[in-house]
């Protein structure tokens, strides 16, 4: 065999080995979805504590008015909410669009926290901790400036939090609200409901794992004041604060039925910069987080930094592998003699693939249907190439600002009026 052979065997058993993890992680978000299905998720309380929901915003004027208003739209208590939001340093009229909103409703305790570029504009995480100061409430919500939450979100989510000790956060399912906007919201739409809710919702079924998505979350206050905060040099603060949640002994878990909506990047350009920052992230916490596997004491949480290992190391290495002799073989400098099978096993696995993801969507309303299978196809020969380049970019990056003790640049994601 020729070395050709053997990074073609390598890619082979690395995809299937994370096929078999997708699938298998699928098949428990369709069980999990379908018992959730068929209960009540309200749990009602004796007592409703205070919620402080915070929304970090920097220039956010095409989409914070609609946002503002969802999130007092909730049949949460009136009383027994405020609504903070931090107005990070933006250049645009979101300030105005705040203020407006506030003249509206005199009655409802919108606070609006205005930073300038020495305290703000560092990104979210900085958001959040100043959000954290002038807060009262003993449990958080989190929501991005582009949700449009239902007004059930936040009473499920708290409900549920307070009737489990053993949960640290709960964290709801986001949906695509401009998903006809473009070629790429409609495949950022089947990878949000196929790779991240449904992921989501097999590993709490399986493992009691989740990490939290950075959106539509309720987190108790008492977990963020030990913690010291959000960390200011994590790009992911979802994923990096889901860990030392994890360390700490609690849970978080999912719950399908709260739902929010939210606006995705409708460019390939605010899409790539958007989810290198994540990878960057996810990288970052990748890091800081992967002595634990060998840990016993690390717990469950270990199959976290595991999965995160595989997706972002094993996943990347095995698909630059198989792209790079595939392009190599066309032009004549690769010969693999494993050609028949391998050609077999891709089939296989491309069949498989869009299999999976249409399991997902037949659970969705107006989501299972031809259009929606040509589009998976699609998606796997030019989406999954899209995401390799990412991460190289990415792992680039991170090395290049670890060698130069460089600061990131934040990039907000572009929004756009819907």
């Amino acid at each position: 065999m020729s070395i050709a052979d053997y990074l073609t065997l390598f890619a082979m058993i690395a995809i299937w080995t994370l096929m078999g993890i997708n699938v298998f992680l699928s098949v428990g978000g369709f069980i999990y979805y379908y018992r959730m299905a068929k209960t009540d998720p309200h749990i009602p309380l004796e007592e409703y504590p205070f919620v402080s929901v915070m929304v970090p915003a920097h220039n956010e004027s095409a989409v914070i008015q609609r946002t503002v208003r969802a999130l007092l739209n909730f049949d949460y208590p009136k009383d027994r909410y405020e609504v903070i939001v931090i107005n990070d340093n933006s250049s645009d009229d979101t300030a105005e669009k705040l203020k407006r909103i506030q003249a509206q409703n005199p009655d409802r305790m919108l606070i609006v926290v205005n930073t300038d570029n020495k305290v703000g504009g560092k990104g979210k995480s900085n958001a959040l901790n100043i959000g954290f100061s002038v807060a009262k409430g003993t449990v958080f919500a989190i929501y991005d400036a582009d949700n449009t939450p239902e007004p059930q979100a936040l009473r499920l989510l708290v409900e549920n939090l307070m009737a489990d000790e053993s949960l640290g956060a709960v964290i709801g399912k986001f949906r695509t609200r401009n998903r006809n906007a473009s070629l790429m919201t409609r495949f950022v739409n089947i990878e949000t409901l196929a790779h991240q809710c449904m992921n989501q919702a097999g590993r709490w079924f399986f493992f009691k794992l989740c990490t939290i998505p950075g959106t539509n979350f309720v987190i108790h206050r008492h977990i963020i004041e030990e913690i010291g905060g959000w960390d200011p040099d994590a790009l992911s603060e979802d994923t990096e604060i889901s860990f030392r949640i994890y360390r700490m002994g609690y849970k978080i878990r999912m719950l399908p039925q709260a739902v929010t909506w939210e606006q995705e990047p409708f460019k390939l350009s605010i899409w790539f910069k958007q989810r290198t920052r994540w990878a960057m992230g996810n990288l970052y916490v990748l890091k800081n987080n992967f002595k634990y596997i060998f840990d016993p004491k690390g717990g469950l949480m270990r199959l976290d930094v595991l999965y995160y290992t595989l997706v972002y190391i094993l996943m990347m290495t095995a698909l630059v592998c198989s792209d790079s002799i595939f392009v190599l073989g066309i032009l004549g400098y690769a010969h693999v003699s494993l050609g028949g099978l391998s050609t077999l096993v891709w089939v296989l696995a491309c069949t498989l693939f869009v299999c999976n993801v249409m399991l997902t969507l037949a659970l969705e309303k107006n989501e299972f249907s031809l259009q929606s299978a040509f589009l998976v196809l699609l998606m796997l020969f030019s989406y999954a190439k899209l995401w390799v380049v990412v991460v190289l970019k990415a792992l680039w990056m991170s090395i290049k600002r670890a060698a130069t003790k460089s600061e990131f640049t934040w990039y907000k994601t572009e929004r756009s009026a819907d």
